[in-house]
């Protein structure tokens, strides 16, 4: 509805003849003139028409003067106070509204503006009071959308959910093409957890009125939760280049974009949500971000929001806070931080419910930490839980073997290996300890069944070669080898074997080329450890302004390896803090050039 047709439906009265002049709406305002009352009554008259134009400046300019022309007649305040309401200056149009209820209290429609109001000002109890007593009324009167949508918000937020319903599928019935009405319904329909339903109402409203931002957002949202991110992206993507800084459509966004591995750009969104959320306090919210930041490939940024979320234990339910704990220790195992992890850990067990997840967590926490006494406690705790999980008899295994105990580590990991027959590791460990002890035939059974279930292991395949070439296979090692260089084309030693192999064939030739190309990956790998090196000691000189030191530092980094952009750009801040400007911008332009393209 265009904005001049809705203000003049929410003024709710033929302001030209409401009695403007009637002696009784001025009792005890002797003093009043006439012809201040026509100037009042002229004042709202242009009002109405500068709403009409769509003139909504002048119209509260003309309002505002017939209020204080006429301050005791509750038409002139009624109308203020619905401009100021359509214009969203909600703190006005209470003032406003709330006067016009007090000089006219039975006025219906302006009890149901000030509910309007007190609904966006997030005052529901009040606002039902008013939504109430204007329903009460003999006349029956009917509610239009956006009233029956400010009823709806009041009923659902005092818990009465089914009311609400009914208030919304009412309003529907009489404006079936409202998408508002639709996204409302469906936000209610899914708040009561059906999301199916709800989905349909979100798509009709979007069907209807496709910039409706809300129902786009909501569409995605229940499309995501129901396990159909590809789906999900299109509407939520509209919705975050329509609320660019909302929190909410960039964290939807990102785990769409995660659920879907496209993790970078479901990290750009989800680092966007990052820089939103410092006003967010919903612990749900806060902890879908920190799960979304975990899943995409950030566990470090994770952690300071998974700490928000888990600081009032009372917001969770005990089950909920335990696995947000769960999670929350995870990430600081991921980040290499195990001695952070552990307690987390022990305050989820002490809360509860223990399970086998846990327990394995735990345990690889304290694997991390390099105590297998409490690692292999854990592990052994989880599985008296779940004595059929492959998972935590392949890490029972490996906190054995890591203690050399190979006579209790073996069978664990043929137990892993039987109860899950999918997972590779158990046979890739099981292939190592079997080349180590020099049974290659069943190292090689073990390896091959590990590069069967996971082609891409370089490793594997490269472990593989060597078996089969002690072994007396120089065929099946070529083979295997040439796997794996095809994974680790890097890898110098790959090709050192291949030389070996090709020299024990006669190939010279072949086995020279090899050899040239393991020493020049062998000088590339050195190189590039003593660029990492000089890079990071030229970093922490110049962060205690020794810039002469860091100037040799960096100038080492950039002859090691001189595509390093941050190198380049360290020096430059060497030479401006030295006064070197030419140097400076030089260094600068070089930075640029290498992080414009970085592969050249």
């Amino acid at each position: 509805m265009p904005l001049q047709r809705r203000l003049l439906k929410t003024i709710g009265i033929n302001l030209l003849t409401a009695g403007l002049l009637c002696p009784s709406l001025f009792r005890g305002r002797a003093q009043q003139t006439s012809a201040t009352l026509d100037q009042a009554k002229s004042a709202m008259a242009a009002g109405i028409d500068a709403a009409q134009k769509g003139d909504i400046s002048s119209a509260q300019a003309n309002f505002a003067r017939a209020v204080t022309l006429a301050p005791q007649v509750s038409v002139t305040h009624a109308a203020l106070g619905s401009i100021y309401l359509e214009e969203g200056q909600l703190n006005l149009a209470e003032k406003e509204l709330d006067t016009a209820h007090s000089l006219a209290p039975s006025d219906i429609s302006i009890d149901l503006n000030l509910a309007r109001t007190e609904v966006a000002l997030a005052h529901n109890s009040a606002a039902l009071v008013l939504f109430h007593q204007a329903l009460a009324d003999p006349s029956k009167p009917q509610l239009s959308p956006t009233e029956s949508l400010a009823y709806a918000t009041a009923l659902s937020t005092a818990g009465d959910l089914t009311t609400a319903q009914s208030v919304l599928t009412a309003a529907l019935t009489l404006t079936p093409d409202s998408a508002p009405l639709h996204d409302a319904l469906g936000a209610l329909i899914a708040q009561k957890g059906d999301l199916s339903a709800a989905l349909q109402h979100f798509k009709q409203a979007v069907t209807i009125d496709p910039t409706l931002t809300s129902a786009q957002y909501h569409l995605g949202t229940a499309l995501l939760t129901l396990n159909d991110p590809a789906s999900a992206i299109a509407p939520l993507q509209l919705a975050v280049t329509a609320t660019p800084n909302s929190f909410d459509s960039h964290l939807q966004l990102g785990r769409a974009l995660s659920a879907l591995g496209r993790d970078s750009e479901a990290l750009e969104q989800l680092h966007r949500a990052v820089s939103l959320n410092a006003a967010v306090t919903n612990v749900q919210s806060l902890y879908a971000l920190a799960l979304a930041l975990q899943a995409s490939g950030d566990p470090a940024n994770s952690i300071p929001i998974f700490a928000r979320a888990t600081q009032s234990p009372a917001a969770w339910k005990p089950a909920d806070y335990t696995s947000a704990l769960t999670n929350y220790a995870l990430a600081h195992v991921q980040t290499g931080d195990a001695k952070g992890a552990l307690p987390l850990y022990a305050q989820a067990l002490s809360i509860g419910p223990d399970g086998p997840t846990l327990r394995e967590d735990y345990g690889v926490a304290y694997l991390q930490q390099q105590d297998l006494d409490h690692a292999i406690q854990q592990f052994q705790a989880g599985l008296s839980l779940d004595a059929g999980n492959a998972h935590l008899h392949y890490d029972l295994g490996l906190a054995l073997k890591l203690k050399d105990n190979l006579a209790a580590a073996i069978p664990e990991f043929e137990r892993s290996a039987q109860l899950d027959p999918s997972l590779p590791d158990p046979a890739y460990t099981l292939g190592v300890i079997y080349m180590q002890q020099g049974r290659f035939a069943d190292s090689a059974t073990q390896l091959q069944h590990a590069v069967a279930l996971q082609p891409t292991n370089g490793d594997a395949w490269a472990l593989l070669g060597s078996v089969l070439r002690d072994s007396g296979n120089p065929t099946g090692a070529m083979d295997a080898l040439k796997h794996a260089l095809t994974l680790q084309p890097d890898q110098p030693n790959l090709h050192v074997e291949i030389a070996a192999l090709e020299s024990q064939a006669g190939e010279k030739e072949e086995a020279a080329a090899e050899r040239k190309i393991a020493a020049d990956l062998s000088r590339a790998v050195v190189s590039r450890q003593r660029a990492s090196f000089a890079l990071k000691s030229g970093r922490a000189l110049l962060a205690q302004d020794k810039l002469d030191d860091a100037l040799v530092q960096l100038n080492t980094a950039v002859q090691a390896e001189p595509k390093s952009a941050e190198a380049h750009e360290l020096l430059a801040q060497v030479y401006a803090r030295q006064g070197k400007a030419a140097d400076a911008a030089l260094e600068r332009n070089r930075a640029e050039a290498l992080t414009s393209s970085p592969t050249k």
